[in-house]
C-alpha cells in the first residue's frame, strides 16, 4: 500500500502528516484530560491535531496551544427536559458541523475522532466520508446506562421512546466507526456485543493518568484551613455522581463523630453545584467543606497532595457499575488512599489500593474513612502501594501507544510514537509553578510522604 504520510529525511521532519480533527461535546479542552492527552499524544507522534469543543468561561474562539489547534464554540443554555436536550444536541452539532468547514478550509483533514457525550456524530463523519476522511468513535460513556440510573426502566411511552432513541444513536454511532477506542474492557465487551463491532476494530485505551505529570508535591497546610485531615472529592457534581453522599459522610463525621479535625474539600462543577453549597450551609457544614468549583492542574496537585484520603461516592447504577471513574486513578498518582463503594471496574482500578465498602452503606464508609485517618500505616501502605500500581498498570503512557497505533493503522502513517524522547526522571525538583515535587523514585521517601503529606 502506498504510504503518502512519509518521513523525509534522517532527521524525522514530516513533508506530509495525517491531520485529525477531534470532536468533544461534553467538556472544554484542555480541561477534558483524557481529549488533553489524547491530542498531546498524536502530535507528539507527529500528527496534526485540531479540536471542536464548547467554550469554558473566559475562552477565546480559537487557540493554538501546544501545538494543538482549538476551535470553540459558545455552549447552550443549561438544558432542561426532553424539547431542552433534544434542542442542546442540535445546536450543538450545527455549531460543529459548521466549525468542521472552517477546520477543512484551513487543511483537510484525514480522520476525525468523535468523544461521546451524545451519540450525534456519526452523522457527521458519514458527511465526511464523502471526502474519504476516516472515523474513529472514542468511547466515554453508556448514553443508554446514564438514561436508566437517572430515571430508571422506562415504563410510560415518551420514556420508552427516548431510551430506544439513545440506543438506535448509540448503535449507529458503533456501525458507522472505522474503529472504536473504549476506556475499559467492560465499555469494549459492548462494542462487541451490542455495537456489532468486531474486535479487531475495538482497542481498550484506559484514561490513566500521566505518572510523570501527576506527581505529588509537598502538601500545603493552609488547604486543611484548621484541620488534622484534609479529605478531597475530585470530579464532576452530576446527579449520578454521588456528591450528595460526601456531604452526609461530612456531617455524620463532624456531628455524629464529633470530629471537628476533618476538613473536607470537594473539587469540580456541575448541574449539582448550587444545590449541594445550599445543603452544605443547610447543614452548617460550611466551616468544614470548601467548593472549589472547576480547579486546574496546578490546584489539583496542591489539594490532592495535601489530603489524607480521597472519595469515591459514586452510587452503584447500570452506568457506574462498568465505568472507569478517572478520580480513583488521579488520587492514586498522588499516593492518596481512597474510600469508596465496591463497583466493578473501580475494582478493576483500585486492585488492592483502596478501601473498598459495600455500595449505599453510608455509615461503613463514614467509619471506614475515620478508620483510615487513624491508622497511619495503613495511609502509608495504600498510598505507596497505589502509586507504584499507577506507574506499573494505570500510566498513561502504555495507553497512549495504543492509542496512537490505531491512528497509525488507519492512516499508515510511520509515527514516532507519542513519547519519542523517552520517560522523563522523577527524582525531586520544583514543578512549572514552582512546587517542591516529592522523589517518587524513593520508595523510603514515597512511604514518608503518604502519611506526613510533607517532603521531610
Amino acid at each position: 500500500m502506498c504510504n503518502r504520510f512519509a518521513f523525509r529525511n534522517e532527521n524525522q521532519s514530516v513533508t506530509s502528516s495525517p491531520h485529525v480533527l477531534i470532536i468533544v461535546q461534553n467538556l472544554p479542552v484542555p480541561l477534558d484530560r483524557r481529549v488533553w492527552l489524547e491530542c498531546r499524544a498524536l502530535t507528539n507522534a507527529g500528527y496534526e491535531v485540531s479540536v471542536i469543543c464548547p467554550k469554558g468561561p473566559g475562552d477565546p474562539a480559537y487557540q493554538l496551544l501546544d501545538g494543538v489547534h482549538i476551535y470553540k464554540y459558545a455552549p447552550p443554555p443549561q438544558a432542561e427536559g426532553a424539547l431542552g436536550y433534544a434542542w442542546e444536541f442540535v445546536y450543538c452539532w450545527v455549531r460543529t458541523a459548521l466549525l468542521s468547514v472552517k477546520v477543512r478550509a484551513r487543511r483537510r483533514f484525514d480522520v476525525m475522532q468523535a468523544c461521546n457525550p451524545p451519540d450525534t456524530y456519526w452523522a457527521l463523519a458519514l458527511l465526511w466520508r464523502l471526502g474519504g476522511v476516516k472515523f474513529v468513535f472514542d468511547h466515554h460513556d453508556l448514553n443508554p446506562e446514564v438514561f436508566l440510573s437517572r430515571f430508571g426502566e422506562p415504563k410510560g411511552v415518551a420514556g420508552k421512546v427516548q431510551y430506544r432513541i439513545l440506543k438506535w444513536l448509540e448503535r449507529r454511532t458503533f456501525r458507522t466507526a472505522n474503529r472504536v477506542t473504549s476506556t475499559n474492557t467492560s465499555y469494549q465487551k459492548i462494542a462487541w456485543t451490542r455495537g456489532g463491532v468486531p474486535l479487531e476494530h475495538t482497542t481498550v485505551v484506559r484514561s490513566g493518568p500521566d505518572t510523570t505529570v501527576m506527581r505529588p508535591v509537598e502538601g500545603v497546610d493552609e488547604l486543611r484551613r484548621g484541620g488534622k485531615h484534609l479529605v478531597a472529592y475530585l470530579g464532576i457534581m452530576g446527579p449520578q455522581d454521588g456528591v450528595d453522599g460526601v456531604l452526609e459522610v461530612a456531617r455524620r463525621v463532624v456531628f455524629d463523630h464529633g470530629r471537628t479535625d476533618v476538613r473536607f474539600a470537594l473539587l469540580g462543577f456541575g448541574d449539582c453545584l448550587e444545590d449541594l453549597k445550599k445543603q452544605a450551609t443547610a447543614w452548617k457544614l460550611d466551616p468544614y467543606v470548601e467548593f472549589t468549583g472547576r480547579v486546574g492542574p496546578e490546584q489539583i496537585s496542591r489539594y490532592l497532595s495535601t489530603s489524607s484520603a480521597g472519595l469515591g461516592p459514586d452510587p452503584l447504577s447500570p452506568l457506574n457499575d462498568v465505568s472507569t471513574m478517572n478520580k480513583t486513578m488521579e488520587y492514586m498518582a498522588y499516593a492518596l488512599p481512597v474510600v469508596t463503594y465496591r463497583l466493578q471496574e473501580t475494582v478493576v482500578s483500585a486492585g488492592e489500593c483502596a478501601v473498598f465498602v459495600e455500595p449505599g452503606d453510608v455509615e461503613a464508609f463514614t467509619t471506614s474513612l475515620l478508620d483510615l485517618l487513624d491508622d497511619a500505616e495503613r495511609r502509608a501502605r495504600l498510598g505507596f502501594e497505589g502509586r507504584r500500581r499507577c506507574e506499573a498498570e494505570l500510566d498513561w503512557r502504555p495507553q497512549a501507544e495504543n492509542y496512537v497505533a490505531v491512528f497509525d493503522g488507519l492512516t499508515g502513517f510511520a509515527s514516532r510514537g507519542p513519547f519519542p524522547d523517552g520517560r522523563p526522571a522523577l527524582g525531586a525538583g520544583t514543578d512549572q509553578w514552582g512546587n517542591k515535587m516529592i522523589d517518587v523514585s524513593d520508595d523510603a521517601v514515597l512511604r514518608a510522604f503518604a502519611v506526613t503529606r510533607t517532603g521531610e
